[in-house]
C-alpha cells in the first residue's frame, strides 16, 4: 500500500475539534457545520441558478438532509434504494428520485399501493424486464412515475473502448426514445424524466498531486466527453419530449456541477459528496471544498520513536480495490500508514515526526476516502460549530437503517 498522506489539516482546526470533542471517547464521528454550510454554498453557486438534487447516499443523516434541503438552491433527493426511499418519503420529505434501478418486490408492492408515496417517488428503469417485476409485484394501481437513464459513457476506437462507469443499457436518442414509448403505453407507468449521470467526469479528479501526465490525460479524456455527451444528451431530451412531458432532466455530481449545469438540456444537478469533501475530492481544478465529516480514533499504543498505534480504522471505501480507497490521517499533520499492515481492523500503526507528540489518549483525526460510507461505520455524528458540539444526530445506521 502506497503510504497516504491527506491534504494538510490546521493546528487550529485539530484544536477546535479536540476541545469540542473532550467530553466524549474515541472513535466518534464529526461533522463540522461551518465547513459544511460554506460547502454548501460553494456548489449553489456553481450550480449557477439551476436546482441541485442532494444525493442521499453521500450523506446517510436525515438530520443534514433537512438542513441542506432547507438552503436555498437545494430541491429533491437522489435515493439509492427503493427501501430507503420508502423510508424518507415517510419521514416527510417530498420529491425523491430513485436513482438505481431496483428489485425490490415488497417495496413496488407498497408503492403501487399509497398515493402519497406513488406521487413522492420516482423509480429509475432502463428494460422492459423492470416494467414486468414492478406489475408481479403490485398490490395497488397507483401510476408509477418513471426516470430513464442514458448511459453516458465515451467511446473510443469505434466503441472498442469505454470509459465510464457500466450503467444503463440505453445510449442513443433512438433506443431512449424506443423505450419511452414503451413505458407510455403501458397502464400504470408515466416517464417524468431523465438522469444522465457522467461518472468519469464528475467522480475523476483531474488534478493529481504528483501525477502530472496522468492528470492531463485525465483532462483531455473528459474535454472530449463533455462535447460528446452535451451533443447526445440534447439530442436525447429532443427525442423524448415527442413521446413525454420531461419534469427534469439531471445530470453531473460534485465534481462537474458548472459544465453539467451550462447544458441547456440539462434542468438540475445532482451533489452530495461535495458537502463532506472526503479526501477523493481533493484533486479537482473546478473547485476546492472545505473538509467537513472526520472521524477520531484514540491512540492505544506507542510501540517506539517516531510511531503510534490506534485503535481499528480499517474503514475501506466502495470501488476498484486500492491505496485510494483507504481513508487518510489528516490531523495532526505528517502522519501516514505503516505499508506493512495499512489502515487495520483492529489497530492502525502510524508513522511519522508527528507520533512523538502524541500521548495515549489522545485522538487522530481521519478524513474517509467517500462521503456516505462513513455513516455506515458509526451510529451518530457530532455536529461541531466552532468549539463546541451544537447537536449529536443519527446517521442511518443509528436509526436501524442499514440500506445496503
Amino acid at each position: 500500500m502506497a503510504n497516504l498522506v491527506a491534504s494538510p489539516g490546521t493546528a487550529s482546526d485539530r484544536a477546535r475539534y479536540d476541545r469540542a470533542t473532550a467530553h466524549l471517547d474515541a472513535p466518534l464521528a464529526i461533522v463540522d457545520l461551518d465547513a459544511f454550510d460554506a460547502n454548501a454554498a460553494d456548489l449553489v453557486r456553481r450550480a449557477a441558478g439551476k436546482p441541485i438534487r442532494v444525493a442521499s447516499k453521500s450523506v446517510r443523516c436525515r438530520a443534514l438532509l433537512e438542513r441542506v434541503l432547507a438552503m436555498e438552491g437545494f430541491a429533491g433527493i437522489m435515493s439509492f434504494t427503493l427501501a430507503e426511499s420508502i423510508w424518507l418519503a415517510r419521514s416527510g420529505f417530498e420529491d425523491i428520485l430513485l436513482a438505481y434501478p431496483s428489485a425490490d418486490r415488497a417495496g413496488y408492492a407498497e408503492l403501487t399501493a399509497d398515493p402519497k408515496l406513488a406521487g413522492s417517488i420516482t423509480v429509475l428503469l432502463d428494460d422492459p424486464a423492470q416494467l414486468d417485476l414492478i406489475d408481479a409485484a403490485r398490490e395497488g394501481a397507483e401510476e408509477v412515475r418513471v426516470c430513464l437513464e442514458l448511459d453516458t459513457a465515451l467511446h473510443l476506437l469505434g466503441g472498442r473502448v469505454r470509459v465510464g462507469a457500466r450503467r444503463s443499457p440505453l445510449r442513443t436518442p433512438e433506443a431512449l426514445g424506443a423505450f419511452a414509448e414503451l413505458v407510455q403505453r403501458r397502464p400504470g407507468f408515466r416517464v417524468v424524466g431523465l438522469m444522465a449521470y457522467e461518472g468519469h467526469i464528475a467522480g475523476v479528479g483531474d488534478r493529481i498531486a504528483g501525477r502530472p501526465v496522468r492528470s492531463r490525460m485525465i483532462q483531455l479524456m473528459q474535454s472530449k466527453a463533455r462535447t460528446e455527451l452535451a451533443e447526445r444528451r440534447a439530442a436525447v431530451v429532443r427525442r423524448l419530449r415527442q413521446v413525454a412531458e420531461l419534469e427534469f432532466v439531471n445530470g453531473g455530481g460534485t465534481g462537474s456541477v458548472e459544465t453539467t449545469v451550462a447544458e441547456r438540456a440539462v434542468t438540475e444537478v445532482a451533489a452530495g459528496s461535495g458537502l463532506y469533501v472526503p479526501r477523493l475530492f481533493d484533486n479537482y481544478r473546478s473547485f476546492q471544498g472545505r473538509p467537513a465529516a472526520l472521524f477520531a480514533q484514540p491512540v492505544v499504543r506507542r510501540p517506539g520513536v517516531g510511531v503510534v498505534t490506534v485503535l481499528g480504522g480499517g474503514y475501506p471505501a466502495s470501488g476498484a480495490a486500492g491505496a485510494d480507497r483507504s481513508p487518510v490521517p489528516y490531523l495532526p499533520e505528517g502522519l501516514r500508514y505503516d505499508p506493512q499492515e495499512g489502515a487495520g481492523e483492529v489497530q492502525t500503526p502510524l508513522l511519522g515526526s508527528a507520533a512523538d507528540d502524541l500521548l495515549i489518549g489522545d485522538r487522530v483525526w481521519f478524513r474517509h476516502a467517500k462521503a456516505g460510507e462513513l455513516c455506515e461505520r458509526f451510529a451518530e455524528l457530532h455536529l461541531i460549530e466552532g468549539d463546541r458540539v451544537v447537536e449529536t444526530v443519527p446517521t442511518y445506521r443509528g436509526e436501524g437503517r442499514t440500506f445496503l
